[in-house]
């Protein structure tokens, strides 16, 4: 069987306040905001099967060759955030490996974000964006173990 050729392009994530999101994401992980932009309706509407008028801005950050898209749709209609189960199908989480979990998930609440409390378990801890996105904090240490 031939392999597709194929390069990794990013990951979106819908958000409600993309200056917040913004924020979180540059302060916390260290992204860099590359572009932002107003996306037209009658083809976003069409890609995405959303509705018009689709009111869509995005945001792309950058780090470590891994680009993060941010969309927020101003819009009424859209659905309400739920929590969705792990082992729901479908994409889980994010994870990055950082210096001081601690200190990190101080931070992540100064910015809006929280942490879900009883999911420290030594190695790793979860927190929240400030949209309910979960993401695993991993020390440090634990990277080469884990690649």
């Amino acid at each position: 069987m031939t392999e597709t050729p194929a390069v990794f392009n990013h990951f979106g994530h819908c958000v409600t306040d993309l200056d917040r999101s913004v924020t979180f994401y540059t302060s916390l992980f260290g992204f860099v905001e590359k572009r932002r932009m107003d996306v037209p309706d009658q083809p976003t509407s069409k890609l995405l099967s959303v509705d018009p008028p689709v009111g869509l801005s995005a945001a792309y950050l950058v780090k470590d060759g891994t680009t993060l898209e941010l969309l927020r749709f101003d819009r009424a209609g859209n659905p309400p955030a739920r929590r969705r189960p792990f082992n729901e199908p479908g994409l889980t989480h994010l994870s990055f490996c950082v210096d001081d979990p601690a200190a990190t998930c101080a931070r992540a609440v100064e910015l809006g974000g929280s942490v879900d409390e009883g999911t420290d378990v030594g190695a790793a801890v979860f927190i929240r964006d400030p949209d309910g996105q979960p993401i695993e904090l991993i020390g440090m240490a634990y990277r080469s173990m884990l690649l």
